[in-house]
């Protein structure tokens, strides 16, 4: 009997450079060195997420170099690769395999990397219909304040073991310690895809993606800019084409979903519009708020990105009645306040201090970085 692993030769997968073990040890024993002397470590991959969050004081850790695919089975849909490796050589190699990262992560940058891509939590269009990074990390091997390896959770969705502590490390920005490794679960990409044009206002639009959300469409994206209602179709070719005969519009560039996610659309350019950029994360079917400024609705209203002058304090404000909270984004200024993200109530203080002091008690790893203090 043919084991799957024989169809799919692992040197095959394994086409990214690797880390040698003197620079694995290295890495280990800089971790130890600081924290003996409680020296804060500012850590560095791609630097493409770099505006993203507050800034940190330290010396630079890079992770660029810890690279390469450990294992890739394209039958089990599962990749487990270095933090450092560039997040488009890891595309590239599940593309040859007709797949993907199904949540679509941005990438802000040619040297984007895995580890930067888990710690910022940051996903794309499909978020809605596919689930976030979060939802397809199956576990991570770090690097602890005390220079050790652990390894949590697995390379199946059936281990569960450590399986949280694996997702707690998707969004912390690198605070609770090194990314060292991450196993994904990839998807097969889509036989088919159509992205459409639909004329129409925000509150129709808003009206037809909740009808819609109730019928079993293969919507993977959509998103409004004001004026038109962009969707993306994807899955088998008779269900993309007879979605798409059911919706009418006008067929449309597929290259808008990259230009979203990569906040390059003539809406996030400072050169077009000099006021500040916010993103809003809201149950999609918040109504509109009543901000002064420019919106772009994105994650069939679940994501909002508002050009606004008001101050943070109005924007957060609405935000939270609408259920939902407020980040400042800017990609052309690194870190534009001091509090980018909205500051954390009492008992969610006291629990992510809590968790800091746990996993680092020295305070050594990006300190600062989400908020003052962590």
């Amino acid at each position: 009997m043919t084991h799957p692993q024989d169809q799919h030769p692992p040197q095959d997968a394994r086409t990214l450079p690797t880390r040698d073990h003197d620079a694995s040890e290295a890495l280990l024993e800089r971790v130890r060195q600081a924290a003996a002397t409680g020296t804060a470590l500012r850590l560095v991959g791609g630097g493409s997420k770099g505006f993203y969050g507050r800034p940190v004081v330290g010396e630079t850790l890079s992770l660029a170099e810890h690279t390469g695919i450990v294992n890739y089975d394209p039958v089990e849909l599962v990749v487990t690769v270095r933090a450092g490796t560039r997040l488009a050589d890891l595309q590239a190699v599940l593309a040859q395999e007709g797949q993907q990262l199904a949540f679509e992560p941005p990438h802000f940058g040619e040297n984007a990397t895995v580890g930067g891509t888990v710690a910022c939590g940051l996903s794309g269009p499909r978020r809605p219909w596919a689930g976030s990074v979060r939802d397809f990390v199956l576990g991570t091997r770090m690097i602890t304040h005390d220079g050790k390896r652990l390894h949590f959770g697995g390379e199946v969705m059936k281990n569960v073991a450590g399986y949280d502590l694996s997702r707690l490390m998707v969004g912390a920005q690198g605070t609770l310690g090194i990314i060292d490794e991450v196993s994904f679960k990839v998807l097969p990409r889509p036989a088919a895809s159509a992205t459409l044009r639909l004329e129409m206002g925000l509150g129709d639009a808003m009206a037809r993606l909740a009808e819609w959300g109730r019928k079993p469409m293969p919507i993977t994206g959509a998103a409004h800019d004001g004026e038109t209602l962009h969707l993306r179709l994807e899955g088998g070719a008779s269900s993309v084409a007879n979605t798409q005969a059911q919706l009418g519009g006008e067929l449309d560039d597929t290259a808008f979903w990259t230009q979203l996610r990569e906040l390059e659309l003539a809406f996030f350019s400072r050169r077009h519009d000099d006021r500040p950029l916010w993103r809003l994360s809201l149950p999609h079917r918040a109504p509109p708020l009543a901000l002064d400024g420019d919106t772009l609705v994105d994650w069939a209203g679940a994501q909002r990105w508002l050009r606004s002058e008001l101050p943070a304090a109005t924007i957060r404000q609405h935000a939270a009645q609408a259920g939902g909270h407020a980040t400042l984004v800017d990609r052309d200024r690194a870190h534009g306040v001091d509090a980018p993200f909205t500051p954390l109530s009492v008992v969610m203080d006291k629990y992510h201090r809590q968790l800091k002091a746990k996993l680092d008690p020295k305070g050594i790893f990006n300190p600062g970085r989400l908020y003052e203090g962590l």
